[in-house]
Parts: structure tokens; C-alpha cells; sequence
């Protein structure tokens, strides 16, 4: 079945995505060292992230492979990431929590494999924030059969729950300016964040 909408989002939302995404996650990780990107899809993100910070290494790890990727990536069940801990510098999540089947878990496991965490995810803040991300979500991740359990959290959830992970918020970032205008004025407002994150002895020895 024809799908407009997601073929407009492929040919003109996801590269701007990519591109922005990339400049303001590249920052927020070390400046050498391995990164693994959990939840990598297609790999065109970290690609973007590596052309800006060339000292990096960057691997995958990924529920449902597509084919032909970016970097080199791994599959796993989307729960236990399979690898030792403290096994990279930096774990890399981005728009993978609200997909995961337990995202505590996720969070907790990001924390045992890396002392720095960088996140980009959604935000449930403002009216009609559910429904906006739900459709968001429909768009860009049906058609590559990604799990779509519409788990949002508000802000103060995504705090409580970062810090039983073991994590300590070092920085947050909520004006992210994916889509341009007036796209923006739907699709952007107080819906995203990134945030970067750092491990504590607690998070290290789980």
C-alpha cells in the first residue's frame, strides 16, 4: 500500500534529521574512543557523527537488520546489550528508548557498557504531545517494522528514571530545531531532548 507520508519523511525529513541530529550529538561525545550506537538503523547517523569527529569508532548494535549498513553493526533482542561491561567509551541512544520493550532496562544496561551515555528522545510535554509523537512515530518507523509500544515520558519521568539507572544528567538540550519551518511549529516544540549522561560507581559495578 502506497505510504505519502513516509515517503516524503524519507526524501525530506530524515536527511535534515541526520544532519542536525549529527551536529548536536557530536559534541556531547569523547573526543577518541569506541561508541557503540544502540538501536543504529541504517547507520547513516553515526556515518554523519564520524565525519565530524574523525577520532571516533563507532559500532552498532540493532533489533531489526536492514540490509546494507553504514558502520558495522550487530544484532540483539532490544533488551541486554551483548557486550562486557565498561566494553566503550560512550553509548549512543538515539530515538531507541520509547521503541525498547523495557526501557529501564535499556537505560540501566547503556550505563553498564560506558561511563558516558548521549541520548536523543522525545518529550510527552504540551497539548496533544501523545498524539503528535504517535504519528511521528508511525511515519518514520512502520514501514522498517520497528516495535511501536508509544512509550512517552514527561520530563520529570525522564529524570527519575535516568537517575535509577544510575546516571548523572550533565547536560540537556531542548531546543533542537528538526524541522523547518512551519513544520516546526507541529513537530518540534517541547517534544525532543538530548542529553548527556555519565555513569556513576553504582551504574559501573550493576
Amino acid at each position: 500500500m502506497p505510504d505519502p507520508a513516509g515517503s516524503v519523511h524519507q526524501r525530506f525529513v530524515a536527511p535534515r534529521r541526520v544532519r542536525t541530529l549529527a551536529r548536536l550529538l557530536a559534541p556531547l561525545l569523547p573526543e577518541r574512543g569506541r561508541v557503540l550506537d544502540v538501536g543504529c538503523g541504517d547507520g547513516e547517523l553515526a556515518r554523519a557523527i564520524l565525519q565530524l569527529r574523525p577520532g571516533l569508532e563507532i559500532c552498532g548494535v540493532e533489533v531489526l537488520l536492514r540490509g546494507a549498513c553504514a558502520i558495522e553493526v550487530s544484532r540483539y533482542d532490544g533488551t541486554s546489550i551483548p557486550f562486557p561491561g565498561r566494553a566503550f567509551d560512550a553509548v549512543l541512544l538515539a530515538d531507541v528508548v520509547h521503541h525498547a520493550a523495557d526501557p529501564r532496562r535499556l537505560l540501566r544496561e547503556a550505563a553498564r557498557v560506558a561511563p558516558v551515555v548521549v541520548m536523543k528522545d522525545h518529550l510527552a510535554e504540551g497539548v496533544l504531545a501523545a498524539a503528535t509523537l504517535r504519528f511521528m512515530d508511525r511515519v518514520g518507523n512502520a514501514r522498517h517494522g520497528v516495535a511501536l509500544p508509544y512509550c512517552y515520558w514527561r520530563r520529570a519521568e525522564w529524570r527519575d528514571e535516568i537517575e535509577h539507572a544510575g546516571l548523572a544528567v550533565t547536560a540537556w538540550e531542548e531546543s533542537l530545531h528538526l524541522y523547518p519551518w512551519p513544520a516546526t511549529w507541529l513537530f518540534d516544540r517541547s517534544l525532543h531532548f538530548i542529553a548527556r549522561m555519565e555513569a556513576g560507581d553504582a551504574a559501573a559495578h550493576a
